[in-house]
């Protein structure tokens, strides 16, 4: 969905930009932003006036550099492309970004390269790097000028943002010293996923899911993001947030908001992030009295993964032996609203399980006759969004077999991009990042979605360091722990299998 205000798509000008990209030698940058910038720049006829310049302590020089994101992109590249044109455009900056000075010179070399490839004087800062460093190098970009410019501005950051609703502000206002929030773009790389873009145009364009999109039809919606991986490399970070701050307080309850929220006035950025946010608002907090009904909290032990066995987490190089980090969160969700009282959402996220798969499964309360088809195999309509690995749209039914009896036999309507001869895969940052270039900040997340998010998280750690909520263990290779299933239980549902595409 393209914002309709205040920026005119069809101007080239727009779209032209010095990208200044702050930890240019890291992970991140090697693995998602440089082949997105590629795919952008080959697939895009938009996006060709632009200079990136790479930040960073390495003391390397500009081929050097190029070198570097050669390699990062040379999976990408297909025989015959030419990619000389794109390389030009990098030029390295070593910096100290502590270091005032180390600024200035940045300034001029955005300034040349500003008036060497006409770029109006647009700057796009993306900060890949250590959320610590946030509010240091916006400050800096302040009192160097290098962020005052007589074009757009605009500051890319990733998560985590903040560790607590507290930090979360601290951090907030720093940046607004220097940036209005619209200027802001913290990036969410799952509201960058095809099928998460896809909800709101399976809802809003078929009215025969919208008219049936409330607790007088739905039973439940159980949303799923489970891994296979560790914690590998992450141990430091991930042994002080967990599967609640690492997964739930961004892109799970991201796809909760888009999943409950209301029908938009209009389909504009502001107008659709208004509904995500009174949905995240109308979330039932988590309290020392509800804690043990609704959330469950484990972590995973030794078990077997694709024929081979893994050490639980505890075993993990970087984590203490005495660790309580949660690697698995369930969780019954409320929505305090008309639409949705009564319908608990189920979520669940962790590492180590034996299914690699994002998935929202809507499902559909029985008919008044369901039990009247007796010796059948009736079972509940589910509209299944997939989102990863597989993308597309299940919706399950019954139907009567094909033979002289008048039993059923549950069916299954697929839509998978795997059938369109045309469809590209383009990776989530592929398309927030030419969304930022554009000006789109609708799949990004406005501040008070943060503040909400860190709201509910919040009460849940607070609720269940009152009560000592014990941490549960599961084997690496199952599903999580057997409480998780139990939380179901009690209102009678159960979690339906993933990856269950034809």
């Amino acid at each position: 969905m393209k914002m309709k205000r205040g920026i005119d798509m069809t101007d080239d000008s727009n779209t032209k930009a010095a990208m200044i990209l702050f930890g240019a030698t890291g992970d991140l940058a090697k693995r998602k932003l440089y082949p997105a910038l590629y795919n952008i720049y080959r697939n895009s006829q938009e996006f060709h006036d632009f200079a990136v310049i790479g930040a960073a302590r390495r003391p390397w020089d500009h081929e050097t550099y190029r070198e570097h994101v050669y390699a990062a992109i040379q999976p990408f590249v297909a025989e015959g492309d030419d990619v000389g044109d794109f390389l030009d455009r990098f030029h390295y900056y070593s910096i100290d970004v502590n270091d005032i000075q180390s600024y200035l010179g940045l300034k001029d070399m955005a300034e040349q390269l500003d008036h060497q490839y006409h770029l109006n004087g647009n700057r796009l800062f993306y900060l890949a790097m250590a959320p610590s460093f946030f509010g240091t190098v916006t400050h800096n970009l302040n009192d160097s000028s290098l962020s005052k410019t007589n074009g757009w501005k605009r500051l890319v950051i990733e998560k985590p943002f903040g560790h607590d609703l507290t930090s979360a502000q601290q951090l907030n206002q720093e940046i607004r010293h220097v940036f209005a929030e619209e200027e802001i773009y913290r990036i969410d790389h799952y509201l960058g996923k095809e099928m998460i873009q896809n909800i709101q145009v399976l809802r809003f364009a078929n009215p025969i899911f919208e008219y049936m999109w409330n607790n007088r039809y739905i039973s439940n919606v159980q949303i799923t993001t489970s891994e296979h991986v560790g914690v590998g490399e992450r141990a430091g970070y991930y042994d002080k947030t967990g599967a609640l701050m690492d997964m739930v307080q961004n892109h799970v309850l991201q796809m909760v908001a888009l999943t409950a929220m209301e029908p938009p006035s209009r389909l504009d950025t502001e107008d659709i992030r208004d509904e995500k946010v009174k949905a995240l608002r109308s979330i039932r907090p988590v309290n020392a009295d509800n804690v043990h009904d609704h959330i469950v909290r484990a972590q995973y032990t030794s078990g077997t993964i694709d024929d081979q066995v893994v050490p639980g987490y505890r075993d993990e190089d970087g984590v203490s032996h005495t660790s309580t980090t949660d690697t698995y969160i369930a969780g019954k969700l409320y929505i305090d609203n008309f639409r949705w009282s009564g319908v608990p959402f189920y979520i669940r996220t962790g590492k180590r399980l034996a299914e690699k798969s994002t998935e929202i499964v809507v499902e559909f309360k029985d008919s008044p006759m369901t039990h009247d088809f007796k010796g059948s195999d009736i079972r509940p309509n589910l509209l299944v969004i997939h989102v990863q690995p597989d993308e597309g749209i299940s919706l399950k039914l019954n139907a009567k077999k094909f033979s002289t009896s008048n039993e059923t036999m549950p069916v299954t309507m697929d839509f998978s991009s795997h059938g369109l001869d045309e469809y590209r895969a383009s990776d989530a940052y592929e398309r927030l990042l030419y969304d930022c270039i554009r000006g789109d900040s609708t799949n990004f997340t406005r501040w008070d979605e943060v503040a909400l998010s860190w709201e509910y998280v919040d009460s849940v750690i607070k609720a269940w360091n009152e009560v000592n909520l014990p941490v549960k263990e599961y084997e690496a290779g199952s599903m999580g722990p057997s409480e998780a299933d139990q939380l179901l239980a009690k209102s009678g549902h159960k979690w339906w299998p993933l990856n269950q595409m034809n």
